[in-house]
Parts: C-alpha cells; sequence; structure tokens
C-alpha cells in the first residue's frame, strides 16, 4: 500500500498574555517595620498572658471604705434659726488582699443637711495591713450654723418626726501592688445618706460604701 505524506505544518507557538518583567525586591525597611510589629504583638500577648495568670493566682481584691456606725450626740436650732450639732461617724478602711498592703491618702468627707454643709471629716494618710481594716471615729462640732427661714422650718419639722437625714460625701484615694505586675491606684468614692433619731441620737443603719455591689 502506497501512503502519501503530505506537508507536515508546526503549531504556532502560543504567547503568554503577562510578560514578565525584572522581578522587585522588597524593601529591608518593610521588612524591618514587619519583624517589629510581630515582637508588639508577641510581648502583648505575652504580657496579657502573664497578668491573666497574676490575676488568677493572686486574685487582687480592691479596698473599700464604708460607714459602719453613727450617733448624733447632739442637735439643736434656736428661734432664729441658728444650728449646733455634734455627731459621730465611724468610718472603715478595708483591704482584703491577703498579699499586699494598701495606702490610704487624700480622705475627705462633707457632712451635710438640706445642702448646707455642717462638718468636715478628714484624715492623714494612713497604711492598712494585708487582709486587715482600721476605723477611724471621726466626732465632729459645727460652729454656729444660721440657717434661711425654709432650711429651719424643714429641720424642725424632721425633729419633730424623730427622723432627720444627713448627706455624706467625699472619697480617698488608694493605693495597692499586685504581687510583681505592679502598683494599682483607685478612688474610693462616699455618696450616701445618713438617717437618725434626734431624740436619742440612734443611727439608722443602712448601705453607705464605696464598695462595688
Amino acid at each position: 500500500m502506497l501512503s502519501s505524506i503530505g506537508p507536515q505544518h508546526s503549531a504556532p507557538k502560543s504567547h503568554s498574555k503577562f510578560s514578565s518583567g525584572p522581578e522587585r525586591r522588597t524593601h529591608p525597611l518593610v521588612w524591618c517595620a514587619a519583624i517589629i510589629c510581630t515582637i508588639l504583638t508577641l510581648a502583648v500577648i505575652i504580657a496579657g498572658i502573664v497578668t491573666f495568670i497574676g490575676y488568677l493566682v493572686i486574685h487582687p481584691r480592691v479596698p473599700y471604705i464604708s460607714v459602719t456606725n453613727a450617733h448624733l450626740d447632739r442637735i439643736q436650732i434656736d428661734y432664729a434659726g441658728v444650728l449646733e450639732i455634734q455627731v459621730t461617724v465611724v468610718i472603715r478602711a478595708q483591704n482584703g488582699n491577703e498579699k499586699a498592703h494598701a495606702s490610704f491618702s487624700d480622705s475627705g468627707y462633707t457632712l451635710s443637711l438640706n445642702g448646707e454643709d455642717v462638718a468636715q471629716l478628714v484624715a492623714p494618710p494612713f497604711e492598712v495591713s494585708k487582709n486587715s481594716s482600721v476605723d477611724f471615729n471621726y466626732v465632729v462640732q459645727s460652729s454656729p450654723i444660721p440657717l434661711g427661714p425654709e432650711i429651719a422650718e424643714d429641720v424642725e419639722i424632721a425633729l419633730k418626726r424623730d427622723l432627720i437625714t444627713f448627706d455624706l460625701k467625699g472619697s480617698a484615694r488608694v493605693r495597692w501592688r499586685v504581687g510583681r505586675l505592679g502598683s494599682v491606684r483607685f478612688l474610693c468614692r462616699l455618696n450616701c445618706q445618713l438617717h437618725f433619731h434626734p431624740l436619742n441620737g440612734t443611727y439608722i443603719p443602712s448601705s453607705c460604701t464605696s464598695k462595688a455591689k
């Protein structure tokens, strides 16, 4: 059998649509920035882990202040509306940390009646040992306070009802050390009312504390 062989045509070479130019190299500054960012990210993660573990081990507690007792020693208002009082307030500074002392400073509180300031309660800086407390027995006597007619009338009504209410506002700064994690600072605030029976001066207990509820 004879076979005829025709002319052979080679397939045309395909050309790539994309031509590759000279390869670009990443600038060294970009690599340095990427390495620094990576190191900082790892440092933040490690610091967070260490802080969390330290919190679980030490279990720090925020110190707080609270009113534990009080007594209205004397209250008197004359016909001219001049008020005189003497009151005892016991404020406790509590440190529930088992491994850290607490330092209190800038302790100051204002006792007021119907918006009229009647006494200032202050204390010098002091320390509270670990897992301990310190009580401050404030005995304050006001100087004669002239009241306006409306406030004087409100006070007289309260005396007749045998129920009078004082406002107590103030704060103390506290600092304590949380192991090797460093020092922590916090502002303890008091903002509450103190209720008394004027006839015998007894204090009606109520919640008055800076402790978070």
